[in-house]
């Protein structure tokens, strides 16, 4: 294989995106999605090749090796195709229009997608990883039909088209007036999705298994409403089987993308910032409910791991951690025995004999996985191995602390897995919002200065007036803001309010939320559009209903707009909430797992949402209190002196003290001077 230097590059090589300047030097003529690759399909009339995938995604690397570096291949594609190359996550809006059209193809949809469009961009065929046999086929039989065949193609890919440009109400018939739920709609609910659980290792369904946060955030605002055990029961089982399990990097922190099998085992070993930021979240408001030590653990070392190997100079947060090193999916995280037995030789164990932690670990002379390497995993917290083995809990917390810093040091050596080193505003947001309700838990001051850190890149690099940019490399902002942008973001900014009372971030969001509803909004169907009304004009206009691994923009951009129109006394927020709801809210009970971020805005407002103004010098530490009980439905203001906020107009200190109002609906309880006395009366209105 020659090298680079060696190689004429394609048009991908004056791109930011990692995942495009992987493909620089294949010997396909590959192209950016742009006007020069969709005027030269025009002009020389020939069929467009889309292929799309992600830098940490491990087949997106087979097919490259096994096709896109194939120089027969390459011929067939460069002599027949215009060739573009996309970024999923650079554009989520053609990732989202192409695998809607394979999936209408009778497809089950992933990356790599690779679809086949005519010159008007409208897709004909399409496909996901092929062998280099089966494309090279394919390839030829497309050529061969392409000029005989092209009014049947065209027909094809129109009523393909028609179908893409159904909206989800049209497609599923959605409608309604109804927008509010009963708690008696949300047991419904939780029965749907109670029946996908997996009662040995946690998670919903069998192999493979994502970690779906918004599920077992609904689970949790359920359980808080209803008190029901299984509910608590089932998070609780599965948060400690991902954080006992190899999906989870046991020795640096941070959670997989994906587990292989059921037991949340053998990881697909890419680390995405979205899952790291929205898991952060989850267990800090598990801990919240639960107090259990593992799960501060877990928000701890992702945060460590964050901090560490995703974030900037400049204070933004990375993409993701690729699967592969070396050419082999997972070869910087596993162990053989071999090199176990040596680094346990070299670090200081407090006098714990070296096979206690091999088999803590579940180390093996053969290797527990592939190629006699080994996972590392538990099945305990170090408590409770401790007290089973008979040695002292402190001690090997202790010596097992030495231990993973040794083997990190030991790992750090190795050559790393590739990084993608854009930055994406909407994933940031993520991650912003789980180190800001890890802050809130925990009150680790370290939490909040990344947090601001954050923030403050987020609003000097990534926006534009009220307009936010999706991806940020290199010094440059690339790529007009998607509704996930605004929503996430907008999310995050809230929370920071909420956990600082600067009211500059609350400020800020709503100036989000005004660009948002004036630009995004479809006033038609009552639900907000992905793409911005000034965005490059695409097949279809697309909007995001389910809740996947990441929730959709819409049930995201509807909480926000709740709390909003609470924190802000916006009713015309309040009566869009109530507009998007009504559409969706037979999805929401029929299929609570897809829509489990909506579920949680139902629980919200199913009993009404607790307004709490906090009114004094003392105003931060009362926050700080207050935050130790679990009370998630609930938004908070406060001032120190006064506010001129909605929540906290015409409120003032009572006696010198230091002032808190419950307050439900605009009506509010007498004040009190305690936290204790103020979580009475959030007791006492559920009663």
């Amino acid at each position: 294989m020659a090298s680079h230097s060696q190689k004429a590059p394609n048009k991908l090589i004056s791109e930011s995106s990692p995942y495009l300047l992987q493909h620089a030097y294949n010997p396909v003529n590959w192209y950016p999605w742009g006007e020069e690759a969709l005027q030269k399909a025009q002009a020389e009339d020939k069929p467009i090749i889309v292929s799309i995938g992600y830098s940490a995604c491990h087949w997106c690397h087979v097919m490259e090796r096994e096709c896109f570096e194939n120089e027969q291949i390459a011929q067939i594609m460069n002599q027949h195709f215009v060739c573009i190359k996309v970024d999923r996550e650079e554009r989520p809006d053609v990732d989202a229009i192409y695998m809607d059209a394979v999936q209408a193809m009778g497809v089950h949809g992933g990356w790599p997608l690779n679809a086949f469009l005519m010159p008007d961009m409208k897709p004909f065929y399409g496909g996901t990883y092929f062998p280099p046999k089966d494309w090279a086929q394919i390839l030829l039989n497309i050529a061969n039909a392409y000029p005989t065949h092209k009014a049947e193609l065209a027909e094809s890919a129109e009523q393909f088209a028609e179908s893409i440009a159904l909206s989800e109400i049209q497609k599923y018939r959605l409608g309604g007036k109804e927008s509010s739920f009963t708690v008696e709609e949300l047991r419904t609910m939780f029965g749907q999705v109670a029946t996908k659980f997996d009662p040995i290792k946690g998670g919903t369904g069998k192999a493979p298994k994502f970690p779906m946060p918004s599920i077992y955030l609904f689970l949790l605002h359920y359980y808080h409403i209803t008190q029901d055990a299984q509910a608590l029961a089932h998070v609780k089982l599965t948060l400690d089987q991902m954080a006992f399990g190899g999906i989870y990097d046991q020795i640096g922190g941070g959670f997989a993308r994906y587990s292989v099998d059921e037991h949340w085992f053998a990881p697909h070993f890419e680390k995405m910032l979205y899952d790291n930021g929205q898991l952060v979240s989850l267990y800090a408001e598990a801990y919240n409910a639960t107090r259990e030590i593992l799960y501060k653990e877990a928000v701890y070392q992702t945060i460590g791991f964050v901090r560490r190997e995703l974030t900037s100079p400049e204070g933004g947060f990375y993409s993701a951690l690729d699967a592969d090193s070396e050419g082999e999916e997972g070869k910087f995280y596993v162990w053989t025995a071999q090199d176990w037995q040596q680094a346990l030789q070299e670090v200081d164990l407090l006098g714990i004999p070296a096979d206690v932690f091999t088999q803590y670990y579940h180390i093996t002379t053969q290797g527990n996985w592939e190629h006699g390497n080994n996972i590392l995993y538990r099945e305990a917290t170090e408590e409770a191995f401790a007290q089973a083995q008979g040695i002292d809990s402190q001690l090997f917390k202790k010596a097992n602390q030495l231990l993973q810093a040794h083997l990190l040091s030991i790992r750090e050596e190795r050559i790393r897995p590739g990084l993608d080193d854009k930055i994406l505003c909407s994933w940031n947001g993520l991650m912003l919002k789980g180190l800001v309700d890890a802050y809130k838990v925990f009150g680790e001051p370290s939490f909040l200065d990344m947090a601001l850190q954050n923030a403050n890149f987020l609003k000097t690099y990534m926006r534009s007036g009220n307009q936010l940019y999706h991806s940020y490399k290199n010094g440059k902002t690339t790529i007009a803001g998607y509704l996930e942008d605004y929503a996430f973001v907008m999310d995050a900014y809230i929370a920071l309010y909420e956990a600082t009372f600067d009211e500059d971030w609350l400020h800020e969001a709503k100036a989000l939320a005004k660009y948002v509803v004036a630009n995004f909004y479809d006033e038609k169907e009552k639900l907000f559009f992905f793409t911005d009304i000034h965005a490059e004009k695409l097949i279809a206009r697309k909007k995001e209903i389910f809740d996947n691994v990441i929730p959709a923009s819409n049930s995201a951009m509807a909480k926000n707009l709740h709390k909003l129109g609470l924190l802000l006394d916006i009713p015309t927020y309040t009566e869009i909430v109530d507009s998007m709801l009504a559409p969706v809210k037979k999805l929401i009970l029929s299929d609570p797992q897809y829509m489990s971020n909506w579920a949680s805005l139902a629980a919200f407002r199913a009993q009404s949402t607790a307004e709490i103004a906090i009114v004094g010098p003392e105003a931060e530490i009362f926050r700080k209190e207050l935050e130790q009980y679990y009370y998630p439905n609930k938004v908070v203001a406060g001032t120190f002196v006064e506010s001129w906020l909605p929540l906290l107009e015409n409120r003032g200190v009572v006696g010198g003290k230091t002032t808190v109002y419950v307050c439900y609906n605009k009506t509010c309880k007498l004040p009190v001077y305690s936290v204790i006395d103020a979580i009475h009366q959030l007791a006492d209105v559920h009663a």
